[in-house]
């Protein structure tokens, strides 16, 4: 085996084109009407993993560098997260503080665990280091965000008139919303949980891969891939009790009963 985990050949453009067609053909032929979207996805993973490739080629050498990467991408997550707890493209009025209040769950969630982390030396100061835990942790907050906040929209619509009966007995705004958005935002924690209490039984992670792969012993795989579900929950945790509580605010859903 070489250095490179895939053969970068011909090959691999093939697989990649037939795993798109089948992926779209099942989309189509199921009738989920998916078809589109697939290969939308697929030709934009394509481009921005090869810009990115090309980008962190001149950006891990620098820390500097490597933090405002960090940086682009909790804006990223970001705004994805505001759109889909909201609903709402990004155009539309009240976009800043929507994102704002997405910002703050994620950058909430990811940053006490990348800053232990780095503190405590467990993952070396450098930028091939810092950049993938990085985009690992901010990547869980997101999800986490975005799966919370949009269980929450949806649960609050069609529970609304529990929430209005709960304003007409006596309890203020926030304790109202968050009778009903609590054990709906933990729905959004069941993906990791699930991923935690079954990884060695069911699936061995993409970070226990790599380093094995990478030519790492089983056990230093191990330690990474703990070190990085462990950090993925607390972060994933942390993103969704700051988003639920910023919707039980009115910080993010406009429409909500007072």
């Amino acid at each position: 085996m070489g250095t490179s985990v895939v053969d970068l050949g011909p090959r691999l453009a093939v697989v990649l084109v037939l795993l798109t067609a089948l992926a779209a053909a099942g989309g189509r032929l199921s009738g989920l009407g998916q078809e589109r979207p697939v290969v939308v996805a697929a030709l934009r993973a394509t481009v921005q993993l090869a810009a990115v490739s090309a980008v962190l080629l001149a950006v891990v050498g620098s820390l500097w560098r490597s933090a405002a990467f960090v940086l682009l991408m909790l804006t990223v997550a970001a705004v994805t997260a505001a759109g889909r707890v909201s609903g709402l493209p990004l155009r539309a009025p009240g976009a800043p503080g929507r994102v704002a209040a997405a910002a703050l769950a994620v950058v909430g969630g990811a940053g006490p665990v990348v800053g232990l982390v780095l503190a405590s030396g467990t993952v070396p100061l450098r930028g091939e280091a810092v950049v993938p835990v990085a985009g690992i942790l901010v990547g869980g907050a997101m999800t986490a965000t975005s799966l919370a906040g949009r269980r929450l929209r949806e649960e609050l619509a069609g529970r609304r008139g529990e929430v209005e009966a709960a304003l007409a007995l006596g309890l203020l705004p926030r304790d109202a919303v968050l009778l009903v958005a609590r054990p709906s935002a933990a729905t959004a924690l069941v993906p990791p949980l699930d991923q935690t209490r079954t990884v060695g039984l069911v699936t061995l992670p993409g970070a226990y891969v790599g380093v094995l792969l990478g030519g790492g012993s089983p056990l230093a795989a191990g330690a990474a891939q703990l070190l990085v579900l462990v950090g993925l929950l607390a972060a994933e945790v942390a993103a969704v009790w700051i988003v639920t509580e910023l919707v039980a605010r009115g910080q993010v859903l406009a429409d909500l009963p007072r």
